[in-house]
Protein backbone atom coordinates (compact mmCIF):
# COMPACT_ATOMS: atom_id res chain seq x y z
CA UNK A 1 0.00 0.00 0.00
CA UNK A 2 1.51 3.28 -1.19
CA UNK A 3 0.47 6.51 0.56
CA UNK A 4 0.54 8.22 -2.84
CA UNK A 5 -2.68 6.36 -3.70
CA UNK A 6 -4.53 8.70 -1.32
CA UNK A 7 -3.54 11.69 -3.45
CA UNK A 8 -4.25 9.86 -6.71
CA UNK A 9 -7.75 9.01 -5.45
CA UNK A 10 -8.36 12.65 -4.51
CA UNK A 11 -7.21 13.85 -7.92
CA UNK A 12 -9.41 11.39 -9.81
CA UNK A 13 -12.61 11.64 -7.83
CA UNK A 14 -12.46 15.15 -6.37
CA UNK A 15 -10.14 16.98 -8.73
CA UNK A 16 -11.87 20.35 -8.52
CA UNK A 17 -11.55 20.58 -4.74
CA UNK A 18 -8.79 22.85 -3.36
CA UNK A 19 -5.84 20.70 -2.40
CA UNK A 20 -3.05 23.15 -1.64
CA UNK A 21 -3.20 26.67 -0.28
CA UNK A 22 -0.60 29.41 0.00
CA UNK A 23 -1.48 32.17 2.41
CA UNK A 24 -5.13 33.10 1.97
CA UNK A 25 -5.56 31.70 -1.56
CA UNK A 26 -5.98 28.31 -3.18
CA UNK A 27 -2.80 27.53 -5.05
CA UNK A 28 -3.75 24.24 -6.71
CA UNK A 29 -6.69 21.87 -6.91
CA UNK A 30 -6.35 18.18 -6.12
CA UNK A 31 -6.30 17.40 -9.86
CA UNK A 32 -3.34 19.75 -10.34
CA UNK A 33 -1.42 18.51 -7.29
CA UNK A 34 -1.93 14.85 -8.24
CA UNK A 35 -0.79 15.52 -11.82
CA UNK A 36 2.35 17.35 -10.72
CA UNK A 37 3.40 14.61 -8.29
CA UNK A 38 2.86 11.94 -10.95
CA UNK A 39 5.09 13.85 -13.40
CA UNK A 40 7.72 14.42 -10.70
CA UNK A 41 7.75 10.66 -10.09
CA UNK A 42 8.56 10.08 -13.76
CA UNK A 43 11.53 12.46 -13.57
CA UNK A 44 12.85 10.88 -10.39
CA UNK A 45 12.79 7.40 -11.89
CA UNK A 46 13.77 8.12 -15.49
CA UNK A 47 15.94 11.25 -15.45
CA UNK A 48 17.91 10.37 -12.32
CA UNK A 49 17.66 6.60 -12.52
CA UNK A 50 16.42 6.23 -8.95
CA UNK A 51 15.23 2.76 -7.99
CA UNK A 52 12.52 1.74 -5.53
CA UNK A 53 13.77 2.19 -1.97
CA UNK A 54 16.34 4.87 -2.85
CA UNK A 55 16.33 7.86 -0.51
CA UNK A 56 15.56 11.43 -1.56
CA UNK A 57 16.16 14.23 0.95
CA UNK A 58 14.14 17.41 1.36
CA UNK A 59 15.90 20.24 3.21
CA UNK A 60 13.49 23.13 3.07
CA UNK A 61 11.51 25.59 5.08
CA UNK A 62 7.74 25.26 4.81
CA UNK A 63 6.57 25.76 1.26
CA UNK A 64 3.79 24.40 -1.00
CA UNK A 65 6.41 22.30 -2.80
CA UNK A 66 6.90 20.25 0.38
CA UNK A 67 3.68 18.29 -0.06
CA UNK A 68 4.29 17.73 -3.77
CA UNK A 69 7.84 16.56 -3.15
CA UNK A 70 6.84 14.10 -0.44
CA UNK A 71 4.00 12.57 -2.45
CA UNK A 72 6.10 12.59 -5.64
CA UNK A 73 8.85 10.67 -3.85
CA UNK A 74 6.33 8.09 -2.60
CA UNK A 75 4.60 7.95 -5.99
CA UNK A 76 7.94 6.83 -7.46
CA UNK A 77 8.41 4.13 -4.79
CA UNK A 78 11.22 6.04 -3.08
CA UNK A 79 11.81 6.99 0.56
CA UNK A 80 11.72 10.61 1.73
CA UNK A 81 14.30 12.06 4.13
CA UNK A 82 12.89 15.38 5.41
CA UNK A 83 15.56 17.36 7.25
CA UNK A 84 15.07 20.20 9.72
CA UNK A 85 15.72 23.44 7.85
CA UNK A 86 17.20 25.03 11.00
CA UNK A 87 20.13 22.62 11.13
CA UNK A 88 23.69 23.67 10.31
CA UNK A 89 25.06 22.65 6.91
CA UNK A 90 27.39 20.19 8.61
CA UNK A 91 24.46 18.55 10.41
CA UNK A 92 22.49 18.35 7.18
CA UNK A 93 25.54 16.83 5.52
CA UNK A 94 25.60 14.09 8.15
CA UNK A 95 21.95 13.23 7.50
CA UNK A 96 22.61 13.08 3.76
CA UNK A 97 25.63 10.84 4.29
CA UNK A 98 24.00 8.56 6.86
CA UNK A 99 20.78 8.11 4.88
CA UNK A 100 22.64 7.50 1.63
CA UNK A 101 20.37 9.97 -0.14
CA UNK A 102 21.18 10.14 -3.85
CA UNK A 103 19.25 13.33 -4.44
CA UNK A 104 18.41 16.35 -2.28
CA UNK A 105 15.88 19.10 -2.86
CA UNK A 106 16.80 22.25 -0.94
CA UNK A 107 15.49 25.76 -0.40
CA UNK A 108 17.56 28.49 -2.06
CA UNK A 109 19.00 29.61 1.27
CA UNK A 110 19.98 26.05 2.25
CA UNK A 111 21.55 24.95 -1.04
CA UNK A 112 24.71 27.00 -0.39
CA UNK A 113 24.91 25.81 3.22
CA UNK A 114 24.65 22.15 2.23
CA UNK A 115 27.01 22.17 -0.77
CA UNK A 116 30.33 22.28 1.19
CA UNK A 117 29.19 19.35 3.35
CA UNK A 118 27.53 17.21 0.69
CA UNK A 119 28.82 13.60 0.83
CA UNK A 120 30.07 11.75 -2.26
CA UNK A 121 26.94 9.57 -2.19
CA UNK A 122 24.80 12.62 -3.02
CA UNK A 123 24.51 12.73 -6.80
CA UNK A 124 22.42 15.87 -7.20
CA UNK A 125 21.49 18.95 -5.15
CA UNK A 126 18.51 20.75 -6.67
CA UNK A 127 17.20 24.16 -5.63
CA UNK A 128 13.45 24.17 -5.11
CA UNK A 129 11.86 26.60 -7.54
CA UNK A 130 14.96 26.85 -9.74
CA UNK A 131 15.17 26.30 -13.50
CA UNK A 132 16.14 22.62 -13.23
CA UNK A 133 13.43 22.02 -10.65
CA UNK A 134 10.71 23.40 -12.93
CA UNK A 135 11.68 21.03 -15.76
CA UNK A 136 10.96 18.02 -13.55
CA UNK A 137 7.22 18.65 -13.94
CA UNK A 138 7.32 18.79 -17.77
CA UNK A 139 6.99 15.13 -18.61
CA UNK A 140 4.43 12.35 -18.72
CA UNK A 141 2.80 11.05 -15.56
CA UNK A 142 4.03 7.82 -14.00
CA UNK A 143 1.86 5.16 -12.40
CA UNK A 144 2.00 4.86 -8.62
CA UNK A 145 4.69 2.36 -7.67
CA UNK A 146 3.13 -0.71 -5.96
CA UNK A 147 4.77 -0.37 -2.56
CA UNK A 148 4.15 -2.82 0.24
CA UNK A 149 3.11 -1.69 3.69
CA UNK A 150 6.52 -2.54 5.12
CA UNK A 151 8.42 -0.47 2.54
CA UNK A 152 10.27 2.56 3.87
CA UNK A 153 8.42 5.85 3.32
CA UNK A 154 9.98 8.42 5.68
CA UNK A 155 13.37 8.44 7.42
CA UNK A 156 12.66 10.57 10.48
CA UNK A 157 15.89 11.84 12.02
CA UNK A 158 15.73 12.48 15.75
CA UNK A 159 16.80 15.82 17.16
CA UNK A 160 20.12 14.40 18.31
CA UNK A 161 20.51 16.37 21.54
CA UNK A 162 22.76 13.63 22.95
CA UNK A 163 24.99 12.66 20.06
CA UNK A 164 24.35 11.91 16.39
CA UNK A 165 20.70 11.81 15.32
CA UNK A 166 19.23 8.40 14.50
CA UNK A 167 16.98 7.72 11.52
CA UNK A 168 13.67 6.20 12.61
CA UNK A 169 12.33 4.10 9.73
CA UNK A 170 8.68 4.96 9.17
CA UNK A 171 6.99 2.64 6.69
CA UNK A 172 3.88 3.22 4.62
CA UNK A 173 1.97 1.08 7.13
CA UNK A 174 3.26 3.08 10.12
CA UNK A 175 2.33 6.41 8.53
CA UNK A 176 -1.07 5.12 7.41
CA UNK A 177 -1.85 3.87 10.91
CA UNK A 178 -0.76 7.18 12.46
CA UNK A 179 -2.79 9.18 9.91
CA UNK A 180 -5.96 7.19 10.45
CA UNK A 181 -5.55 7.44 14.23
CA UNK A 182 -5.22 11.22 13.95
CA UNK A 183 -8.33 11.57 11.78
CA UNK A 184 -10.35 9.26 14.03
CA UNK A 185 -9.28 10.30 17.53
CA UNK A 186 -7.64 13.72 17.45
CA UNK A 187 -9.07 15.90 14.71
CA UNK A 188 -11.89 14.55 12.49
CA UNK A 189 -11.57 16.15 9.05
CA UNK A 190 -14.35 16.99 6.60
CA UNK A 191 -13.74 17.78 2.90
CA UNK A 192 -12.55 21.37 2.57
CA UNK A 193 -11.27 21.68 6.14
CA UNK A 194 -7.83 23.30 6.28
CA UNK A 195 -4.61 22.33 8.05
CA UNK A 196 -2.36 25.37 8.62
CA UNK A 197 1.31 24.45 8.54
CA UNK A 198 2.64 26.97 11.05
CA UNK A 199 5.00 24.36 12.53
CA UNK A 200 7.76 22.67 10.48
CA UNK A 201 6.56 20.27 7.78
CA UNK A 202 9.79 18.32 8.20
CA UNK A 203 8.43 16.81 11.40
CA UNK A 204 5.45 17.79 13.61
CA UNK A 205 3.07 19.48 11.20
CA UNK A 206 4.10 17.46 8.15
CA UNK A 207 3.04 14.21 9.77
CA UNK A 208 -0.58 15.37 9.53
CA UNK A 209 -0.61 16.27 5.84
CA UNK A 210 -1.35 12.66 4.77
CA UNK A 211 -4.52 12.46 6.84
CA UNK A 212 -5.60 15.82 5.41
CA UNK A 213 -5.17 14.48 1.87
CA UNK A 214 -6.97 11.24 2.71
CA UNK A 215 -9.98 13.19 3.99
CA UNK A 216 -9.92 15.79 1.17
CA UNK A 217 -8.84 18.67 3.39
CA UNK A 218 -6.63 21.55 2.27
CA UNK A 219 -2.96 21.77 3.25
CA UNK A 220 -2.27 25.49 3.69
CA UNK A 221 1.24 26.95 3.95
CA UNK A 222 1.66 30.47 5.41
CA UNK A 223 3.52 32.93 3.21
CA UNK A 224 6.07 33.84 5.88
CA UNK A 225 8.97 31.47 6.41
CA UNK A 226 8.65 31.40 10.21
CA UNK A 227 5.87 31.15 12.74
CA UNK A 228 3.99 34.45 13.03
CA UNK A 229 1.02 34.54 15.38
CA UNK A 230 -0.63 37.51 13.65
CA UNK A 231 -0.40 35.77 10.28
CA UNK A 232 -2.01 32.64 11.76
CA UNK A 233 -4.92 34.78 12.99
CA UNK A 234 -5.35 36.28 9.49
CA UNK A 235 -5.32 32.82 7.90
CA UNK A 236 -8.01 31.64 10.30
CA UNK A 237 -10.29 34.27 8.77
CA UNK A 238 -9.40 33.12 5.26
CA UNK A 239 -9.75 29.39 6.00
CA UNK A 240 -12.68 28.71 8.37
CA UNK A 241 -12.58 25.40 10.27
CA UNK A 242 -8.80 25.35 10.30
CA UNK A 243 -6.59 23.15 12.45
CA UNK A 244 -2.91 23.34 13.19
CA UNK A 245 -0.24 21.51 15.12
CA UNK A 246 1.69 23.68 17.57
CA UNK A 247 4.43 23.06 20.08
CA UNK A 248 3.64 24.44 23.56
CA UNK A 249 5.93 27.42 22.96
CA UNK A 250 3.92 28.28 19.84
CA UNK A 251 0.62 28.01 21.71
CA UNK A 252 2.01 30.40 24.30
CA UNK A 253 2.91 32.90 21.55
CA UNK A 254 -0.62 32.69 20.17
CA UNK A 255 -2.04 33.35 23.63
CA UNK A 256 0.23 36.35 24.20
CA UNK A 257 -0.35 37.88 20.74
CA UNK A 258 -2.45 41.06 21.17
CA UNK A 259 -3.89 40.92 17.64
CA UNK A 260 -7.61 40.13 17.35
CA UNK A 261 -8.60 36.52 16.66
CA UNK A 262 -12.00 34.94 16.12
CA UNK A 263 -11.73 31.57 17.90
CA UNK A 264 -14.93 30.38 16.19
CA UNK A 265 -12.82 29.88 13.06
CA UNK A 266 -10.57 27.33 14.81
CA UNK A 267 -11.41 23.65 14.42
CA UNK A 268 -8.57 22.24 16.51
CA UNK A 269 -5.18 23.32 17.81
CA UNK A 270 -3.18 20.20 18.58
CA UNK A 271 -0.32 20.63 21.00
CA UNK A 272 2.54 18.20 21.36
CA UNK A 273 6.30 17.80 21.06
CA UNK A 274 6.69 18.58 24.76
CA UNK A 275 4.37 18.65 27.78
CA UNK A 276 2.17 21.72 28.21
CA UNK A 277 2.26 23.14 31.69
CA UNK A 278 -1.19 23.28 33.25
CA UNK A 279 -0.97 27.05 33.78
CA UNK A 280 -0.23 27.57 30.08
CA UNK A 281 -3.04 25.20 29.05
CA UNK A 282 -5.51 27.09 31.22
CA UNK A 283 -4.45 30.40 29.69
CA UNK A 284 -4.84 28.98 26.17
CA UNK A 285 -8.32 27.63 26.90
CA UNK A 286 -9.29 30.96 28.45
CA UNK A 287 -8.27 32.81 25.28
CA UNK A 288 -9.48 30.44 22.56
CA UNK A 289 -12.03 28.23 24.25
CA UNK A 290 -12.35 24.41 24.14
CA UNK A 291 -10.64 23.94 20.79
CA UNK A 292 -7.54 22.07 21.89
CA UNK A 293 -6.38 18.46 21.72
CA UNK A 294 -3.12 17.03 23.00
CA UNK A 295 -0.95 14.27 21.58
CA UNK A 296 2.08 12.48 22.98
CA UNK A 297 4.45 10.57 20.74
CA UNK A 298 7.95 10.67 19.32
CA UNK A 299 9.62 10.12 15.97
CA UNK A 300 9.80 6.39 16.62
CA UNK A 301 6.00 6.28 17.04
CA UNK A 302 5.09 9.40 15.08
CA UNK A 303 2.80 11.62 17.13
CA UNK A 304 0.80 8.60 18.19
CA UNK A 305 1.13 7.10 21.68
CA UNK A 306 -1.53 8.85 23.77
CA UNK A 307 -4.04 11.62 23.21
CA UNK A 308 -6.16 13.92 25.36
CA UNK A 309 -9.22 14.64 23.22
CA UNK A 310 -11.00 17.92 22.62
CA UNK A 311 -14.00 16.54 24.46
CA UNK A 312 -11.94 15.77 27.57
CA UNK A 313 -10.19 19.14 27.51
CA UNK A 314 -13.58 20.85 27.14
CA UNK A 315 -15.19 18.92 30.01
CA UNK A 316 -14.66 21.48 32.77
CA UNK A 317 -17.44 19.93 34.86
CA UNK A 318 -15.50 16.71 35.38
CA UNK A 319 -14.23 16.45 38.98
CA UNK A 320 -10.74 15.53 37.75
CA UNK A 321 -10.63 18.06 34.91
CA UNK A 322 -7.51 19.90 36.07
CA UNK A 323 -5.73 16.65 36.85
CA UNK A 324 -6.56 15.28 33.41
CA UNK A 325 -5.38 18.52 31.83
CA UNK A 326 -1.97 17.86 33.36
CA UNK A 327 -1.85 14.40 31.78
CA UNK A 328 -1.00 13.30 28.24
CA UNK A 329 -4.32 11.53 27.90
CA UNK A 330 -4.97 7.87 27.20
CA UNK A 331 -3.44 5.48 24.65
CA UNK A 332 -4.71 5.61 21.09
CA UNK A 333 -7.04 2.71 20.31
CA UNK A 334 -4.35 0.96 18.25
CA UNK A 335 -1.54 1.42 20.78
CA UNK A 336 -0.70 -0.54 23.92
CA UNK A 337 1.12 1.37 26.66
CA UNK A 338 2.93 -0.08 29.66
CA UNK A 339 4.88 1.44 32.54
CA UNK A 340 7.88 -0.76 33.30
CA UNK A 341 10.69 -0.97 35.81
CA UNK A 342 14.37 -1.36 34.94
CA UNK A 343 13.91 -5.12 34.52
CA UNK A 344 11.10 -4.69 31.98
CA UNK A 345 8.42 -5.77 34.45
CA UNK A 346 5.04 -4.07 34.24
CA UNK A 347 4.25 -1.72 37.11
CA UNK A 348 0.85 -1.23 38.67
CA UNK A 349 -1.21 1.92 38.15
CA UNK A 350 0.15 4.78 40.22
CA UNK A 351 3.76 3.56 40.02
CA UNK A 352 6.37 5.53 38.11
CA UNK A 353 8.63 3.97 35.49
CA UNK A 354 9.66 4.06 31.83
CA UNK A 355 6.92 4.45 29.22
CA UNK A 356 6.80 1.54 26.75
CA UNK A 357 4.42 1.10 23.82
CA UNK A 358 3.72 -1.20 20.90
CA UNK A 359 1.41 -1.24 17.90
CA UNK A 360 1.36 -0.66 14.14
CA UNK A 361 2.43 2.96 14.64
CA UNK A 362 5.85 1.94 16.01
CA UNK A 363 8.87 2.01 13.70
CA UNK A 364 10.48 -1.32 12.72
CA UNK A 365 13.90 0.06 13.69
CA UNK A 366 16.64 2.63 13.12
CA UNK A 367 18.33 3.02 9.76
CA UNK A 368 21.67 1.19 9.70
CA UNK A 369 21.84 1.00 13.49
CA UNK A 370 21.05 -2.54 14.67
CA UNK A 371 22.48 -1.92 18.15
CA UNK A 372 20.19 1.04 18.83
CA UNK A 373 17.27 -0.86 17.29
CA UNK A 374 17.81 -3.85 19.57
CA UNK A 375 18.10 -1.64 22.65
CA UNK A 376 15.07 0.52 21.85
CA UNK A 377 12.75 -2.28 20.70
CA UNK A 378 13.79 -4.98 23.15
CA UNK A 379 11.06 -7.38 24.14
CA UNK A 380 8.86 -6.16 21.28
CA UNK A 381 8.16 -2.83 22.99
CA UNK A 382 9.33 0.67 22.09
CA UNK A 383 11.31 1.98 25.05
CA UNK A 384 10.62 5.70 24.87
CA UNK A 385 13.17 6.84 27.44
CA UNK A 386 10.39 8.91 29.02
CA UNK A 387 9.28 8.48 32.61
CA UNK A 388 5.59 8.43 33.43
CA UNK A 389 2.74 6.98 35.44
CA UNK A 390 -0.66 5.54 34.46
CA UNK A 391 -3.59 6.14 36.77
CA UNK A 392 -6.40 3.65 37.34
CA UNK A 393 -8.41 5.19 34.48
CA UNK A 394 -5.57 4.77 31.98
CA UNK A 395 -4.45 8.41 31.84
CA UNK A 396 -0.72 8.85 31.35
CA UNK A 397 1.14 11.60 33.18
CA UNK A 398 4.60 12.40 31.89
CA UNK A 399 7.27 13.01 34.48
CA UNK A 400 10.51 13.57 32.59
CA UNK A 401 13.07 11.98 30.36
CA UNK A 402 14.81 9.25 32.37
CA UNK A 403 18.11 11.10 32.10
CA UNK A 404 16.53 14.23 33.61
CA UNK A 405 15.31 12.64 36.84
CA UNK A 406 17.11 14.16 39.85
CA UNK A 407 18.24 11.76 42.59
CA UNK A 408 18.81 13.67 45.80
CA UNK A 409 19.52 11.84 49.02
CA UNK A 410 18.27 8.62 47.43
CA UNK A 411 14.90 10.13 46.48
CA UNK A 412 13.71 10.64 42.90
CA UNK A 413 12.62 14.17 42.03
CA UNK A 414 10.88 14.84 38.73
CA UNK A 415 11.74 18.32 37.41
CA UNK A 416 8.39 18.86 35.72
CA UNK A 417 6.57 18.58 39.05
CA UNK A 418 8.67 21.43 40.45
CA UNK A 419 8.39 23.45 37.24
CA UNK A 420 4.59 23.25 37.34
CA UNK A 421 4.58 24.81 40.80
CA UNK A 422 7.04 27.58 39.95
CA UNK A 423 5.02 28.55 36.86
CA UNK A 424 2.07 29.38 39.09
CA UNK A 425 3.94 32.56 40.06
CA UNK A 426 3.04 35.47 37.78
CA UNK A 427 6.67 36.57 37.73
CA UNK A 428 7.92 33.35 36.11
CA UNK A 429 7.70 33.35 32.32
CA UNK A 430 9.74 30.17 31.76
CA UNK A 431 11.58 27.78 34.03
CA UNK A 432 13.73 24.67 33.77
CA UNK A 433 14.73 22.57 36.76
CA UNK A 434 17.93 20.49 36.74
CA UNK A 435 20.05 18.54 39.15
CA UNK A 436 23.40 19.95 40.30
CA UNK A 437 26.08 17.51 41.55
CA UNK A 438 26.45 17.73 45.31
CA UNK A 439 28.95 15.85 47.52
CA UNK A 440 26.46 15.37 50.34
CA UNK A 441 23.17 14.69 48.57
CA UNK A 442 24.37 13.37 45.22
CA UNK A 443 22.34 16.07 43.47
CA UNK A 444 20.43 19.15 44.57
CA UNK A 445 17.56 20.86 42.78
CA UNK A 446 18.35 24.05 40.85
CA UNK A 447 15.79 26.18 39.00
CA UNK A 448 16.77 28.33 36.00
CA UNK A 449 14.16 31.09 35.82
CA UNK A 450 13.19 33.53 33.08
CA UNK A 451 11.35 36.30 34.90
CA UNK A 452 11.55 38.57 37.93
CA UNK A 453 9.87 36.54 40.68
CA UNK A 454 11.38 36.98 44.13
CA UNK A 455 13.20 33.84 45.24
CA UNK A 456 11.65 34.01 48.71
CA UNK A 457 8.20 33.99 47.15
CA UNK A 458 9.19 31.00 45.00
CA UNK A 459 10.46 29.21 48.08
CA UNK A 460 7.18 29.83 49.87
CA UNK A 461 5.22 28.64 46.85
CA UNK A 462 7.14 25.38 46.75
CA UNK A 463 6.97 24.76 50.48
CA UNK A 464 3.22 25.24 50.30
CA UNK A 465 2.75 22.76 47.46
CA UNK A 466 5.41 20.04 47.38
CA UNK A 467 7.67 18.14 49.75
CA UNK A 468 10.49 20.19 51.26
CA UNK A 469 13.22 17.99 49.74
CA UNK A 470 11.94 18.87 46.24
CA UNK A 471 12.32 22.61 46.77
CA UNK A 472 15.10 24.23 44.67
CA UNK A 473 18.24 24.94 46.64
CA UNK A 474 19.23 27.63 44.19
CA UNK A 475 17.49 29.93 41.69
CA UNK A 476 19.45 31.17 38.67
CA UNK A 477 17.87 34.03 36.72
CA UNK A 478 18.54 34.10 32.97
CA UNK A 479 17.20 36.06 30.00
CA UNK A 480 16.45 32.91 27.97
CA UNK A 481 16.67 29.13 28.21
CA UNK A 482 18.73 27.15 25.68
CA UNK A 483 16.51 25.33 23.17
CA UNK A 484 17.05 23.09 20.19
CA UNK A 485 15.62 23.60 16.71
CA UNK A 486 12.40 21.89 17.78
CA UNK A 487 11.80 24.36 20.62
CA UNK A 488 12.65 21.88 23.37
CA UNK A 489 14.66 23.10 26.33
CA UNK A 490 18.18 21.64 26.31
CA UNK A 491 18.63 20.41 29.86
CA UNK A 492 21.91 18.74 28.87
CA UNK A 493 23.29 22.14 27.82
CA UNK A 494 21.83 23.77 30.91
CA UNK A 495 23.57 21.26 33.19
CA UNK A 496 26.86 21.81 31.37
CA UNK A 497 26.45 25.57 31.69
CA UNK A 498 25.69 25.23 35.40
CA UNK A 499 28.84 23.20 36.03
CA UNK A 500 30.97 25.65 34.05
CA UNK A 501 29.62 28.69 35.92
CA UNK A 502 30.36 27.09 39.26
CA UNK A 503 33.94 26.33 38.20
CA UNK A 504 34.45 29.88 36.97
Amino acid sequence: MNLALWLKRAGLGHGDRPGLGLGSRTLRTYREVAARTARLATSLRERFGLAPGDRVAVAAKNCPDYLELMFGIWHAGLAAVPANAKLHGRELGYILQHSGARLCFASDDLEAAIAPHAPPSLERLIAIGGAEYDTLFRTDAADVWPCRGDDLAWLFYTSGTTGRPKGAMLTHRVLAAASLAYAAEVDPISPGDALLHGAPMSHGSGLYMMATVARLGVNVVPESSGFEAEEIFRLLDAWPRSSMFAAPTMVKRLVECPAPCNPEQIRTIIWGGAPMYVADALAAIERFGPRFAQIYGQGESPMTITTLSKQEIADRAHPRWTERLGSAGRPFSGVEVMIADEDHHALASGETGEILCRGDVVMPGYWQNPEATAATLRGGWLHTGDVGVLDNEGYLTLKDRSKDVIISGGSNIYPREVEEILLEHAGVREVSVIGRPDPQWGEVVVAYVVGDADRNELDALCLNSIARFKRPKDYVYVSALPKNNYGKILKTELRARDIKQRKD
